[in-house]
């Protein structure tokens, strides 16, 4: 039954081709916004706290911070409305689930930059 899932998904399911990126990485998400017949886009710039999931239903949770106040949001990578993913920063860091990162303030928030 598993197999049947994975191959409908990798038959029929199309993928969007966005750069490799994983936690600790700065990206820049922008999607649509649609209001009534209006449809505009927006974009959400933060850290990549981690990646979850195979296939189909992989999302990405990102991390911004918005005046004092830590704002997350969680993005499936085959949401329709997702255009496009820009990577700005590459952070090293030694975990793939970096959620300890909520907690830190400062300088102590900064993720060291590698030049991949």
């Amino acid at each position: 039954m598993n197999s049947l899932v994975k191959f409908v998904q990798d038959e029929f399911v199309t993928r969007k081709d966005f750069p490799k990126f994983g936690a600790g990485d700065t990206i820049t998400v922008y999607y649509e916004i649609r209001e009534g017949e209006k449809v505009r886009t927006q974009f959400f710039r933060g850290v990549v706290l981690q990646r979850k999931g195979t296939g189909t239903s992989e999302t990405f949770t990102i991390r911004k911070m918005s005046g004092t106040i830590g704002v997350e949001r969680i993005f499936p990578v085959n949401l329709p409305a997702l255009q496009k993913v820009e990577v700005n920063k590459r952070g090293k860091v030694r975990r793939a689930k970096i959620f300890y990162f909520r907690g830190l303030t400062g300088k102590k928030a900064r993720i060291k930059e590698v030049r991949r």
